[in-house]
């Protein structure tokens, strides 16, 4: 079993208040977690409108699997124009 986990700093220009922020990281994780089978959760920075912090996570037997998920989450959120990519960290176990 290989659990990989995928830390993401985003900054939100489009976001004006908590409620906006919201609303879009709502549709980031939703279409991360129907599209790509991977849990995503806001760990860090939420009561700042302008940042946020997601962590990814996925398991599965091989780690190929593994890798090819959270590439496909880095490029998801790269491709989002309403968050930009800051930082990130990804983890293999």
């Amino acid at each position: 079993m290989v659990i990989g986990c995928l830390q993401a700093k985003l900054s939100i220009p489009e976001a004006y208040n908590l409620k906006d922020k919201r609303a879009i990281l709502r549709s980031l994780k939703d279409r991360m977690m129907n599209k790509m089978n991977v849990s995503v959760a806001e760990v860090d920075h939420q009561d700042l409108w302008k940042s946020a912090v997601l962590a990814v996570v996925t398991v599965a037997a091989e780690r190929s699997v593994v890798d090819q998920r959270l590439d496909a989450v880095k490029l998801h959120i790269e491709s989002n124009p309403r968050v930009v990519l800051v930082d990130l960290l990804v983890e293999v176990m």
